[in-house]
């Protein structure tokens, strides 16, 4: 599986910037996708994650509210709407992808997209 994530670049705080992973792949469904992020200095953490049949979904707390993940399997895609952005948002994100759910939850994916960097201005 390859990932292709698009949609990040410079926003003001407080904007809705969407991104999106384009996957390669004719089971992607059976995939849970994963949205990480990685601020400079910090441990990558996953943000959101979202099981094959887009039915559950996972937030982490800081964006809880803000955030909302989906995917379109007949795209291939998965989405990351975010919403009131804030200065602490400002990390590169990446999109991931695995059978397990456990694997997204503890980050030891199989398939890693490329990164899209995010920048949140005051």
């Amino acid at each position: 599986v390859q990932l292709q994530a698009s949609g990040g670049g410079l926003v003001q705080a407080g904007g809705s910037p969407r991104l999106s992973c384009a996957a390669s792949g004719r089971t992607f469904g059976g995939y849970v996708m994963g949205w990480f992020r990685q601020a400079p200095g910090e441990e990558r953490e996953l943000v959101s994650a979202i099981n094959g049949g887009g039915v559950t979904t996972y937030y982490a707390d800081s964006v809880k509210g803000r955030f909302t993940t989906s995917r379109d399997n007949a795209k291939n895609t998965v989405y990351l709407q975010m919403n009131s952005l804030k200065a602490e948002d400002t990390a590169v994100y990446y999109c991931a992808a695995d059978p397990s759910e456990l694997a997204v939850r503890a980050g030891t994916v199989r398939y890693w997209g490329q990164g899209t960097q995010v920048t949140v201005s005051s």
